[in-house]
């Protein structure tokens, strides 16, 4: 694959602009456990922003780098215990998805206004590593959620620069132990997901917290009720009971959401059919172009389908990781235990051409 030529300096400041800018805030994160003991994380990445040059990341057993500071000093030199795949935005350095050889997933989401990062200190360079590496470290090392929990104090998250709100993080293992990693106050906040969804800002703990708004919600449809003598009220169709169930754009309505449609899903048999469970539940929450524009900022919108820039899931009982893209909705897959990871090389590949959108013409025999 050809490289970009671009230096990797201004490839950080691109990354972190596009990943910690307003467009991006529309993220939507799901957990699902199948009959057969399978479990399954999804996720949307959105950014309505332009066309993001995402790319499938193979990174190989050992593979060591030295963590990128903002005024372009080294900082923590860190190896790869485990090799991992996910989804790179234009450098191998800034994933935002992956899942690694012994099923830990770590997923990241935009956080603004919340999360918080500490100033570069030079005296603490070789324990430091910026806010959008960290997931690399994080899969790279670790096989469960709690190896994690017991070294994530051994390191230094800084923000590359100002003005840029750290991401927290989703982090699920093979077990299907969840966390959520969040970090301000100086010290990381690290909650049991036992939601099963994700998505932006505010705090994951007032996002559970708003959940009791809407106690009266519930999956059903409700029973006809008469009024008087001559006048029946019925509901016009299904679902009337999750009447107040919010439809808007912003992160806690779309936690409240996703929560709905994850806890009244019909538990699938497999992980094949969870994943294929979770790719229609996430349709919920693709995000057309221009929705999040004002009128005037409707003149300028990319030519892009779908702010919706890829979606993916990972069953972590297979290891496969789906994914696809705003530019072909065929769920294309990748199944870790056929990749050596001792004897791989690093890879980096487009997740597809820009603007092919391949259909299958159908013929009658």
């Amino acid at each position: 694959m050809k490289s970009f030529k671009i230096s990797f300096k201004i490839a950080f400041i691109f990354v972190v602009s596009l990943l910690f800018s307003k467009p991006s805030t529309a993220c939507t994160g799901i957990k699902l456990t199948a009959k057969d003991g399978s479990n399954i994380i999804a996720r949307t990445m959105e950014w309505g922003g332009f066309q993001m040059p995402s790319q499938l990341i193979l990174v190989p057993r050992g593979y060591t780098k030295y963590a990128v500071m903002p005024n372009g000093m080294k900082g923590m030199k860190y190896t790869a215990k485990y090799g991992y795949v996910g989804i790179g935005v234009l450098e191998h350095n800034f994933v935002a998805e992956a899942v690694n050889e012994k099923g830990l997933c770590v997923e990241l989401f935009y956080f603004p206004n919340y999360g918080e990062s500490e100033e570069f200190d030079p005296s603490k360079k070789n324990i430091s590593i910026s806010d959008a590496e960290m997931l690399g470290w994080i899969v790279g090392r670790f096989a469960t959620v709690d190896e994690l929990l017991r070294e994530l104090n051994t390191v230094y998250m800084t923000a590359y620069g100002e003005g840029f709100d750290a991401p927290h993080f989703s982090v699920m293992d093979a077990t299907g132990k969840e966390v959520v990693l969040e970090y301000y106050d100086h010290k990381w906040h690290v909650h049991n997901n036992t939601v099963g969804v994700i998505t932006n800002a505010p705090n994951f703990d007032w996002m559970v917290t708003n959940l009791n708004n809407y106690v009266n919600v519930f999956a059903s449809t409700n029973k006809p009720r008469k009024i008087t003598s001559d006048l029946s009220l019925r509901a016009f169709g299904v679902g009337s009971a999750a009447w107040g169930l919010p439809g808007d754009l912003t992160p806690p309505s779309r936690f409240v959401r996703a929560a709905f449609y994850v806890h009244t899903a019909s538990p699938q048999s497999t992980g094949r059919d969870a994943v294929m469970q979770s790719f229609q539940i996430l349709n919920n929450f693709d995000l057309p172009i221009g929705a999040e524009f004002d009128q005037e900022e409707r003149n300028k919108i990319p030519d892009m389908l779908s702010a919706t820039q890829w979606t993916t899931s990972i069953d972590t009982k297979s290891m496969k990781f789906y994914y696809r893209t705003q530019w072909n909705y065929s769920i294309r897959c990748i199944d870790l235990k056929k990749i050596n990871f001792t004897n791989c090389k690093y890879q980096a590949i487009p997740l597809d051409i820009v603007k092919e959108h391949p259909v299958e013409e159908v013929h009658f025999r």
